[in-house]
């Protein structure tokens, strides 16, 4: 598997990804040789397709290189933390936290989630100039291989490997190390998804050009201003904000308008009515002075929603004026006022809704009248009605992050400028539904989760979210590194453990998965990876040693095998016993990876095949070093015959190294 990728990237160019787009959707277009022609191409062009040859792109030193990134496929594989996984919260959880390099984790989840994906939140480097960002990669091109690869000089070259192993904060380095993680960031997204980008002046000119180059300008949503905090030391502009860039795969399908049924002052007044409406009141009224007395006390601090000055056995409402028809001729009918028997004021341009519909609105007790007939009525809007608008500007004090971390963290400080759950919760709350998946493969503290463990709660959803977060070691010194944890993403993990626990002590009777399987991207040694070129499968007497399932166990195949197949991380294999052999079958794949398969073992599978109607999958996957070349070939043998039956079964022999 390993070696078969290696092979395969000695053949990457920077338009990898973009030549295979043409190959999928215009192979015509494409000679035996692999040439590309491009005259044909043009005549699939629309004739009222406008075709220009002016405009501008956004170039910088390495771009081609980023591109590279993006194609080069990972060498890296997948460790489950089988203790962690196995406890009875995380065994059956969707949610996923990879402890990794992030564009190695992208690669991985491109195999089973691309166009999948409704939203994507993450939190970069903001390269402020400070310690924050320094690039640096895993790659180890030389000067000509780099020159041949991107067809550059040199010195060009020389300047970019410089880049990656000095530790640049440069913006082109800064940009180099973002490109090739959006590039896979958007094919993730299904085309109605949307990402996120936390964000501040020091690169928010070069992010939105980036994002332009990647998404297409055409497909930004807005730019959300985050007023966050209030600087008073003396300067000439001080900066009380960050950015928040939003960013559709496709804008045509993206939904019209967002609305958000979650909001913080809404469950305020939800709490204030579920406690009314439990007491005892003798009258409507009664239960209305109450509420008013309180509503009184508290008006200033319900903002927008201060018009919730009612409320009634259905709860606390709003007058709307709703009952209006905007901007065209409406329906024309009396409504009698209950006191004066009178019909009411209707307005200017007629009812918004046919006589039917005002009557089912009348009987339901949801209309509010005047003191008499010449006012106008409304409807009542109750408050578990209503739904939000995301606005391009939210004011929410950025200090509550780190007083949600060290309310957790028993008053320690372990991460330094962690988000607030609240101003994610927000932005999830409009983008994603009830039952979609987050990815944030800049997860630091894990605040994206604690958001998603909250939604869930509030709303009963089904939400789930994909972590990624380097094994970035806390420095010398730090209270996260005093506290014991080494690395970041064990500030992450700890961080989702304690908020479940919270919310657990704090809603015993919740559903919502609290849970999360854990896994480790980690590459195979050197001594490994120059065994397994070497290894030759014709060769019956040869003996690798230290392969990937000598380094890391069946587990760290099978797991990495699942989501390069499409299964992602929360697949269940079968094991299947074949003749004392174990064979592990998903879907369409059957896996075996132990050594000496044994005739018997072979005759077994070939019989289950046969006789087993439920059991048919399309390709049989071996761990090459596993079988020798003669095993190999016997079960390729045997499996031929299958072609030849009944079924016609028409396997493919997979054998990867």
């Amino acid at each position: 598997m390993i070696k078969d990728i290696i092979a395969a990237n000695d053949s990457v160019t920077p338009n990898s990804r973009e030549m295979a787009v043409l190959k999928e959707y215009f192979p015509s277009c494409f000679h035996t040789d692999g040439s590309f022609d491009l005259e044909r191409f043009k005549e699939f062009l629309d004739d009222k397709l406008t075709v220009t040859g002016e405009g501008y792109e956004l170039k910088f030193l390495g771009k081609n290189y980023a591109r590279l990134l993006a194609s080069v496929d990972t060498t890296t594989v997948i460790v489950p933390d089988e203790e962690h996984n196995k406890k009875p919260e995380n065994a059956n959880s969707q949610n996923i936290y990879i402890s990794g390099d992030n564009l190695d984790g992208l690669k991985h989840m491109m195999k089973s989630y691309i166009r999948q994906i409704k939203c994507i939140y993450i939190d970069p480097p903001y390269n402020t100039g400070k310690d924050d960002f320094a690039y640096a990669d895993s790659f180890n091109f030389t000067v000509d291989e780099l020159s041949e690869k991107l067809s550059i000089s040199e010195e060009q070259a020389q300047r970019i490997i410089d880049l990656t192993k000095r530790g640049s904060a440069s913006h082109s380095a800064w940009l180099m190390f973002m490109y090739p993680r959006l590039q896979l960031a958007r094919d993730l997204l299904k085309n109605d998804g949307v990402i996120f980008i936390s964000i501040d002046d020091n690169e928010i000119a070069n992010l939105r050009l980036i994002c332009d180059d990647i998404f297409g300008e055409e497909n930004h949503i807005g730019t959300i201003i985050w007023n966050n905090v209030t600087d008073n030391n003396p300067t000439n502009i001080a900066v009380e904000h960050e950015y928040i860039v939003a960013y559709s795969k496709s804008r045509e399908s993206l939904e019209p308008i967002w609305k958000s049924s979650i909001d913080d002052l809404k469950m305020i007044l939800l709490d204030k009515e579920a406690e009314l409406l439990s007491l005892p009141f003798d009258s409507e009224a009664g239960l209305q002075d109450a509420y008013t007395a309180w509503y009184s006390e508290h008006k200033a601090q319900l903002g927008k929603l201060e018009g919730y000055k009612f409320i009634d056995k259905g709860g606390i409402y709003a007058g709307s004026r709703s009952v209006h028809n905007p901007g065209k001729q409406g329906y024309y009918y009396d409504v009698i006022h209950p006191v004066t028997k009178k019909a009411c004021m209707p307005p200017l341009m007629g009812y918004r809704f046919p006589q039917e519909s005002m009557q089912k609105l009348v009987d339901e007790d949801r209309i509010i009248y005047g003191e008499d007939e010449k006012k106008i009525i409304e409807i009542k809007q109750y408050v578990r009605e209503y739904t939000d608008k995301l606005s391009s500007v939210i004011s929410m004090d950025g200090r509550s992050g780190a007083n949600v971390i060290r309310a957790l963290f028993d008053n320690q400080n372990v991460f330094k400028n962690p988000k607030a759950p609240a101003i994610l919760e927000k932005l999830l709350s409009f983008a994603m539904s009830d039952s979609d998946t987050v990815v944030d493969f800049f997860a630091g503290s894990s605040t994206t989760a604690h958001a998603i463990m909250n939604l869930n709660c509030t709303d009963e959803g089904n939400r789930h979210y994909i972590l990624v977060q380097l094994k970035e070691p806390n420095k010398p010194g730090s209270e996260a590194l005093n506290a014991g944890y080494a690395t970041i993403d064990q500030i992450g993990m700890e961080r989702i453990i304690r908020a479940a626990k919270k919310i657990r002590e704090e809603h015993p009777d919740t559903t919502a998965d609290l849970g999360f399987r854990h896994y480790t991207l980690s590459e195979p040694s050197e001594d490994t990876l120059d065994k397994l070129e070497d290894f030759s499968p014709e060769d019956n007497g040869m003996y690798v040693g230290n392969t990937v399932l000598d380094d890391f166990g069946k587990p760290t195949v099978l797991a990495t095998w699942l989501v390069w197949d499409g299964y992602g991380f929360t697949a269940s294999v079968e094991q299947l016993n074949f003749a004392g052999y174990t064979g592990y079958y998903i879907g369409k794949h059957l896996y075996l990876i132990d050594e000496k398969l044994s005739d018997a073992a072979i005759e077994a599978i070939v019989v289950k095949y046969e006789t087993d109607g439920d059991f048919n999958p399309e390709n049989v996957v071996l761990f090459g070093y596993s079988f020798t070349w003669t095993e190999l070939e016997s079960l390729k043998t045997n499996l031929k015959r299958l072609k030849d039956e009944e079924k016609n079964l028409r396997i493919n022999f997979d054998v990867r190294y």
